[in-house]
Parts: C-alpha cells; sequence; structure tokens
C-alpha cells in the first residue's frame, strides 16, 4: 500500500494539537537507555524502527526545551508526513472495569483463562501447512505436532476445564466477552483490592464481530451496532447469549498484570502502558510500534449529540485481531465507564497520516 507524500499543512488541524502531549508519548519508546540496541520490527509500509529510534536524542532535547511549539518542530524537523492511501476507519476502545473473584463461587462463573503452555504462535514454528486456513496459532501435542486449538464455543463447552488455567471468575459472561475484546481489565475482586489483567495469547481462530447477528435478524443498520446497543439487547435477551458469543470463535487468553501503577492505563503489545488519546492500536503486521500516526476523524459527541472533530498525534503501540488493514486503527479513551462511553459509539471514517522519519532529520526547515 503507497504512502503518498505531503506536508504538515495538508493535515487538518495539525498547528491545533497538544504536540508536547503526543512528544512524552513518543519518549516512552525510547527508554531509559539507549533504545537503539533493541528497535521495533520494522513493519510491511516500511517505516524504519532502527530510524525511529535514532530520532530520540532530538526528541529529548526537544522535550528539556519545554512547550507545545518545541515538540512541533522536533516532529516537523525529524519526519516526512505521508498520507495512507486507503480508505481510513477508527473505532475506540478502554480498559474495563468490572467485579469478580479469584475463586469461583455461586455468583462468578465465568472465567479469564492463563495462556496454556501448549500455545505456539506461528511466528515461533514451522510445519503449519496441515492446520486450516486462516489460523494465527496452534496447541503443540504431546507428539509434538501442531493441531488447531479449541474454539470459543469448544472452550465454553469445557474443553480446557481441569488444567488449572483459571485466572479470575467473573459473575457477567457478557463482561467476560467484552474483557476478551478489549484486551485488558481492572477487576474489582470480592476478597478485597484489584488485580490488572491482560492480554497474553489466543487461539488464533479469526475474529468475528457479533454485532453482526442484530444486522443479519435487521435489528439494527450497518454500522449502528455499538457496544452499548449490543450489551443492551443482550440483556434484554438473555436466551441469546450462549449463542451469540460462540459466533466470535476467536478466545483469549489473559495474564495477571503486577507492578503496574494505579494511574497508568493497561500495557500494550509494545510492551508499554497506553495512555488515554495518544495510544493507537494498528495492524502490527504493517505498522512499526513506536510511528507517530496523524488521525483526523469527526467523532460523536458524548451527551447532546454533536459530533466532534478529532484530530490528534498518535502512537503505534498496540493491536487487535479485528485492526486489519493499513488505514484501520482503534482510539484508546483510558479506564472505567466514561471511556467505555466515549469509545463505544466510535465506527467512523478517518484520514491517517503516518509521519515516516527524514533520511537527514532537520535538513528540511519546519515551518515557524
Amino acid at each position: 500500500m503507497p504512502l503518498q507524500a505531503l506536508s504538515f499543512s495538508d493535515a487538518p488541524g495539525w498547528r491545533d494539537d497538544d504536540h508536547a502531549a503526543a512528544l512524552a508519548a513518543f519518549l516512552r519508546h525510547c527508554g531509559t537507555g539507549s533504545a537503539s540496541a533493541n528497535p521495533p520490527k520494522t513493519g510491511a509500509l516500511g517505516v524504519s524502527g532502527a530510524a525511529l529510534v535514532a530520532l530520540c536524542g532530538q526528541a529529548r532535547a526537544a522535550a528539556e526545551t519545554g512547550g507545545s511549539d518545541a515538540a512541533r518542530r522536533f516532529f516537523e524537523a525529524a519526519f516526512q508526513p505521508h498520507r495512507i492511501a486507503a480508505s481510513g476507519f477508527v473505532t475506540g476502545y478502554f480498559e474495563p472495569e468490572f467485579a469478580g473473584a479469584r475463586e469461583a463461587d455461586a455468583t462468578h462463573r465465568t472465567p479469564l483463562l492463563r495462556k496454556p503452555d501448549t500455545l505456539v504462535a506461528f511466528s515461533d514454528a514451522t510445519g503449519t501447512q496441515d492446520l486450516p486456513p486462516g489460523l494465527t496459532h496452534a496447541f503443540r501435542d504431546a507428539a509434538g505436532r501442531l493441531v488447531e486449538a479449541p474454539d470459543r464455543g469448544a472452550i465454553m463447552d469445557g474443553a480446557l476445564d481441569g488444567r488449572g488455567l483459571e485466572l479470575v471468575w467473573l459473575a457477567d459472561p457478557v463482561d467476560a466477552f467484552y474483557i476478551h475484546v478489549q484486551g485488558s481489565a481492572r477487576i474489582r475482586l470480592a476478597e478485597g483490592g484489584a488485580m490488572r489483567v491482560g492480554y497474553a495469547g489466543k487461539t488464533g481462530h479469526p475474529y468475528s464481530p457479533i454485532g453482526r447477528v442484530m444486522i443479519e435478524r435487521g435489528l439494527a443498520e450497518p454500522g449502528t451496532v455499538t457496544m452499548s446497543v449490543l450489551r443492551d439487547w443482550l440483556a434484554e435477551n438473555p436466551h441469546e447469549i450462549d449463542g451469540v458469543l460462540r459466533r466470535n470463535r476467536s478466545y483469549i487468553f489473559f495474564r495477571e498484570i503486577e507492578d503496574l501503577d494505579p494511574d497508568e492505563g493497561p500495557i500494550g503489545a509494545a510492551g508499554l502502558p497506553l495512555v488515554a488519546g495518544r495510544s493507537l492500536a494498528v495492524d502490527a503486521s504493517l505498522h512499526t510500534y513506536g510511528t507517530p500516526v496523524y488521525v483526523s476523524a469527526t467523532l460523536p459527541a458524548l451527551a447532546d449529540g454533536q459530533e466532534r472533530r478529532f484530530r490528534r498525534l498518535m502512537i503505534a503501540e498496540d493491536t487487535g485481531s479485528a485492526i486489519v488493514g493499513p488505514a484501520r486503527g482503534d482510539i484508546f479513551f483510558g479506564t472505567g465507564e466514561a471511556a467505555g462511553r466515549a469509545a463505544g459509539g466510535v465506527q467512523h471514517e478517518a484520514g491517517m497520516i503516518v509521519l515516516v522519519p527524514r533520511e537527514h532529520p532537520g535538513e528540511t526547515e519546519p515551518r515557524p
């Protein structure tokens, strides 16, 4: 997919953004030492991971200078903007917060599962030719062969019972499902305290949005089935829950996230805490983690129904099963109920501009 070079003046609302906040998000990928020893993997779009971390020194200097103008000048001098020549589309996600328990009881009966030791990602193994097409992960059996993992329906029926994989238990299977969709959560424990859980792996089956059920039955128009709409329908029709959840064969495994500041976001696929409004989930096969991506869209307001402009320089640092394609993005909105309301209604077209490191940073004079 070609990237079309343009100027920063072509990016709508570019000068109005808080570039200092964007720079702070970018600097997290520089670490505390030399990031050049372990640059991120370069995605198929061709943004060099090594070139990104080579800019860390300039980025730190701009941050020390302080202010949004200094940050903007850094981005304009160090990067060349390129529009992705594809139709863009964004959704929103967040870190939900639900009640749960470390031990199953009469109320908490739906588990989140740890990753089985037998789970293998295809990037780590060969010999996948005998597996069904479309899979990205598999189980390794006792003979060392790769076999298809049980899908969501099979796991709901007990395919992994008895292995001691239960990490935490929830009261509502729909809550558990949405933790699978979001990839992380905070759990308020019945025993007291809280725990954070994050993505650890998946069965590798293709992701299928369960909202299609409402569209197929004529209960909603395409593009209108938000998370809140679907949850309300399932709450009114609890007999539908089991069958609807099975429609998405992809099943996610989790791990407990410890030693994370309560004020920080969940850990994204790039290994860093996510930042509300600055972290963008992308197709990791195409994008390079740490790449600045300027997103422009018109999103729904939270209360008055009026649309609002979203013009934000974000950092590609997470991914998801449903995030496929060069101009497909998922905006992280934060943690809790308010973030969920903000994220739930986002299903919108968007423009995406990738910032590509210049071959000779600083030679092109930025606009004043």
